[in-house]
């Protein structure tokens, strides 16, 4: 699975901007989610930004004081070099559609059309490029509504819903409660194939209810069929009993919440793991330069634990350390050093 952050998204787009006309006076975003490009071309190169169907009405959006403050001000007329963003292509039909609507509003320009992510370096509809990124492949921003999540297992807890506190979690009252009235978090827009997730199988007929209220679709709910939260803890079993459903499942990807049951389903199950604390993908079986330093960059700041003064190097180190733990960060510190 080729997965892209947000934070992948920005770093493409700077280092491509050389590959841009150098006097773009717009920026217009294909929604959705070129929107999303367009806002970090706009406030990287500084350059005004508006969306498709704005654009076509003849608006721009607002912007507080900057260096280019004369541009913000000329009129949509002035603007004569424009481009036209998209998150990524495959078959074209956004930016075709995009194309044909500015054609049809006569509206007359020098038009550079673009994507983040495409399939290939080239296609018809896209002028530049700046990153291939093959199928299968998912993004930050639309993960939950992609059509591969049937063919998903998916935590429950810290992904569509937040986690209990300590209070709530207290496998009595307080957590039936919690059951009932948890929070939603990310909001999946396509049937999840598996839900995975480490309540007990007593609080089944609560869970149900909660995914049917906020209208989460999904063909099967697997629960840990234990007594008790003090059971649970003791075997340890949240990540184990997780990872042994997902390697004998027919499942491509495990979507989980926390970084270390991430890892820990990973390297049990053989199988990649989407932890949407951190935004990467662990492959238990592929470990590199640039993965490593994929984590540096995505790991929240609780977990990088590094001085922004230490340099790129303490932060690789750290995100190794983080993404193997203790052990596994000395046996690659070992082989590393070991002479050839």
């Amino acid at each position: 699975m080729n997965y892209r952050s947000i934070s992948d998204m920005n770093d493409a787009i700077v280092r491509n901007l050389h590959r841009l006309p150098r006097d773009i006076d717009l920026v217009v975003g294909v929604p959705r989610s070129g929107i999303l490009a367009a806002t970090l071309v706009s406030l990287t190169a500084n350059i005004p930004m508006t969306d498709l169907d704005s654009f076509l009405a003849g608006k721009i959006y607002t912007s507080g004081i900057t260096k280019r403050r004369a541009a913000l001000d000329r009129k949509h007329s002035e603007m004569r070099k424009i481009l036209v963003i998209d998150d990524s292509v495959a078959g074209g039909n956004a930016m075709r559609d995009a194309r044909e609507k500015i054609e049809a509003a006569g509206i007359q320009g020098d038009f550079v059309y673009a994507a983040v992510f495409g399939l290939l370096p080239r296609h018809q509809e896209i002028d530049v490029v700046f990153e291939v990124v093959p199928h299968p492949r998912m993004f930050q921003w639309n993960f939950m509504h992609h059509i591969f999540l049937e063919q998903c297992c998916v935590d429950i807890d810290g992904v569509l819903c937040l986690d209990p506190t300590e209070d709530e979690n207290d496998d009595g009252p307080a957590y039936e409660k919690f059951l009932a009235s948890a929070r939603p978090l990310l909001g999946p827009t396509r049937k999840i194939g598996w839900l995975v997730t480490s309540r007990l199988e007593k609080y089944r007929k609560l869970t149900e209810a909660w995914l049917a209220e906020h209208e989460i679709q999904y063909n099967h709910l697997i629960m840990l069929d234990l007594p008790s939260k003090a059971e649970r803890q003791r075997l340890g079993a949240h990540g184990s009993f997780k990872a042994e459903f997902y390697r004998k499942s027919d499942a491509i990807l495990f979507i989980e919440s926390e970084h270390e049951q991430a890892l820990k389903i990973a390297r049990l199950s053989g199988k990649p793991v989407l932890c949407v604390e951190t935004n990467i993908v662990s492959f238990p079986d592929k470990l590199s330069l640039p993965a490593i330093e994929q984590v540096a960059r995505n790991l929240p700041a609780r977990l990088r634990q590094v001085n922004s003064s230490d340099g790129r190097k303490k932060a690789v180190k750290a995100a190794a350390r983080t993404l193997l733990g203790e052990r596994g960060y000395e046996m690659l510190k070992n082989r590393v050093k070991r002479p050839a």
